[in-house]
């Protein structure tokens, strides 16, 4: 993860904002009171998903068990 000063990343805000868009790797970026993460909108959007879905009682156990079950025994049809 490459890591940048804040004036460094203030010189190079826009650049920085494309690169971690497309690249999809995290910036640190360090302060004087303390360190902050550059991550594209999508990630963050995947990892307070996958926050919000292990956090679910269960899930994540029905997530590995539904891992396990080979695809042409799944249900075509939902009953939601």
């Amino acid at each position: 993860m490459p890591t940048l000063s804040a004036t460094e990343a203030r010189k190079n805000l826009y650049r920085l904002i494309d690169e971690t868009s497309s690249t999809h790797e995290p910036i640190t970026i360090t302060g004087k009171r303390g360190n902050a993460v550059l991550l594209s909108e999508s990630d963050w959007k995947a990892i307070q998903e996958t926050m919000f879905l292990v956090n679910i009682p269960g899930m994540r156990e029905s997530i590995i068990e539904g891992l396990k079950t080979p695809i042409e025994d799944c249900s075509e049809d939902l009953n939601w």
